[in-house]
């Protein structure tokens, strides 16, 4: 039943020239559901067309030289914890905007999704059902992130300490050395850190529902987009070379946890433009701006890095084109 479903979905968007439109949205255009018909489906895949050229085609989604240098593998050690430091600075910051967000939801339901992302963020392992619960069971107290489901939700999930992300992150940075006090709070942030937080402060975790919604998809496309991919393969190049041993469980987790992030945006999106009205040209404005901070973000690393290079009398790297 569930393939021949799919399989009518799938005939009903050929059948009208909707490719492009999610499973949840077509089933509603079919059904008539009020708001959504064929009409402004079609406006709408004009829009996400606009959104492809003119948001997703930033430059730190195409083009990021800082992780493109880093997957190589070439870095040293304090390059490393350089990296670890402003990620576990961002890590910490993020609950804030999660939470303003959570806070200036405009629905219960947008309320209890910012929730979610909250609570697994802090230590709620997610509850993926029966299929799952043996295996939840067998981590136990001593939560392995490697282990931890990353479909379902928090509710009936179980808290733990050790499942907080931060604390993952922390894994990194005692295996570099780095102490619980030289991590994570806003005075180990360098400028441009502190920019992208405030930035996720203001927008992500905005009061106008519609600045927070362009946000928070601007965000969810750009961690979905493989920056994750390419630091794990820079971290796995610099075990090898080294012998580090970092734990990469941070990092591995949310590659596989993003795509799932950016389809529910995905959702959030069409439910939005086909149930009330969406300022396109300021969607496009406001997710650019969250993306210029993101922007920033990466831009200080690079910078770092080279500064670090210099003072350790190594040869400073090459551009990656």
């Amino acid at each position: 039943m569930a393939v021949r479903a799919i399989s009518d979905v799938r005939k009903f968007a050929l059948s009208h020239h909707l490719e492009g439109l999610t499973g949840a949205c077509l089933r509603h255009i079919r059904a008539g559901d009020a708001g959504y018909t064929l009409d402004r489906a079609r406006h709408y895949l004009d829009f996400q067309a606009r959104i492809a050229r003119e948001l997703l085609n930033h430059r730190v989604i195409t083009n990021n030289p800082y992780t493109a240098w880093f997957r190589r593998g070439g870095q040293d050690v304090e390059q490393v914890r350089a990296l670890t430091v402003q990620f576990s600075v961002f890590s910490n910051q993020f609950l804030v905007a999660q939470l303003r967000k959570v806070i200036n939801a405009d629905s219960l339901e947008g309320m209890r999704a910012s929730k979610e992302i909250l609570a697994n963020e802090i230590g709620v392992v997610f509850n993926a059902g029966a299929l799952h619960r043996p295996q939840q069971a067998e981590v136990g107290d001593a939560v392995d992130p490697e282990l931890v489901s990353t479909r379902g939700t928090v509710e009936g999930g179980i808290f733990h300490f050790r499942a907080a992300h931060f604390e993952w992150l922390m894994q990194v940075a005692d295996a570099l050395g780095l102490e619980f006090g030289a991590v994570g709070q806003r005075r180990h942030g360098t400028a441009a850190t502190l920019h992208f937080c405030d930035e996720l402060a203001r927008l992500y975790g905005s009061e106008d529902y519609r600045i927070s919604q362009a946000a928070s998809y601007a965000v969810e496309n750009w961690a979905s987009a493989g920056f994750w991919d390419e630091l794990i393969e820079g971290l796995r190049r610099f075990n090898r070379r080294t012998g580090a041993g970092l734990p990469l469980a941070f990092f591995a987790w949310h590659a596989r946890l993003e795509a799932q992030h950016a389809r529910h945006t995905q959702e959030e999106l069409e439910s939005l433009y086909f149930t009330g009205e969406v300022d396109e040209a300021g969607f496009i404005r406001d997710g650019n701006e969250m993306l210029d901070a993101v922007a920033v973000f990466w831009e200080g690393l690079d910078e770092q890095r080279r500064r670090l290079a210099m003072a350790s009398g190594g040869p400073e790297s090459t551009r990656v084109t």
